[in-house]
């Protein structure tokens, strides 16, 4: 009885991997009862970007299959930590989205090319001449040195080519989850405050743009009670 059931569990867990490395667009383990696509719905989403104004470029450009898309390559976004927490940590992301993109209306920087964002005290990614490393995307990724190490990290050519963030929008997504987890993440316990300090804190926070500092903490609350969460303590910077 004993072998027939290891037996029994051998095959299963073989027929697992096999499903796990063949089944295509797979869908992301649930480890606390809800994936992020069950969170982010559509209506979600629609409530967001139905704001941007219809000439927008944003407007149909961004999707919320393309951040479902690039979501795939961060498995650890939204999905390592309670309900609760996995929740702010969604409505976080997409009330700095909201702000720096004005409702998903914005693609680029405006007037970007007209500001210089090459460091070039960073030998690691020099900049390339008559690219502008300006802001773009969701969460609106700049300076030469980002756009390097995402591009290493996500797969494509960021000093060189970084205007694919505006035209590529799963990338364009890719950049700004890629950002998130490398930045952002690991402060979410510190409170809504903190996400701020870590995106643009050096000009916003400790009475910088408090203008800006509260419009990102009013989105936060709006979509924390969208999801039926608390926003919990410490949400200014």
């Amino acid at each position: 009885m004993a072998a027939k059931l290891l037996t029994v569990l051998l095959v299963g867990a073989l027929f697992g991997a096999a499903v796990a490395q063949n089944c295509g667009v797979c869908l992301r383990p649930m480890l606390h009862g809800s994936s992020v696509s069950d969170i982010v719905t559509q209506a979600f989403f629609d409530g967001i970007i139905n704001q941007a104004a219809s000439s927008c470029a944003g407007k149909n450009f961004y999707t919320r299959a393309a951040f479902l898309s690039a979501l795939n390559s961060y498995s650890g976004f939204g999905n390592d930590g309670s309900t609760d927490a996995n929740k702010r940590e969604i409505a976080a992301f997409f009330a700095h989205v909201t702000h720096e993109t004005g409702h998903f209306c914005y693609i680029e920087e405006i007037n970007g090319a007209s500001h210089n964002y090459c460091d070039s005290s960073n030998t690691q990614y020099p900049c390339v001449s008559g690219q502008n490393y300006y802001g773009r995307g969701p969460l609106q990724l700049t300076w030469n040195y980002n756009y390097g190490a995402a591009g290493n990290s996500i797969g494509f050519n960021g000093l060189s080519n970084p205007g694919i963030v505006a035209t590529d929008v799963v990338t364009s997504f890719k950049t700004a989850l890629w950002f998130w987890m490398n930045n952002v993440h690991s402060v979410l316990s510190q409170g809504f405050g903190a996400t701020i300090q870590a995106i643009n804190g050096a000009v916003e926070c400790n009475g910088g743009n408090t203008a800006a500092v509260n419009a990102r903490v009013q989105y936060y609350k709006d979509y924390c009670s969208q999801l039926g969460v608390s926003p919990g303590d410490n949400l200014t910077c």
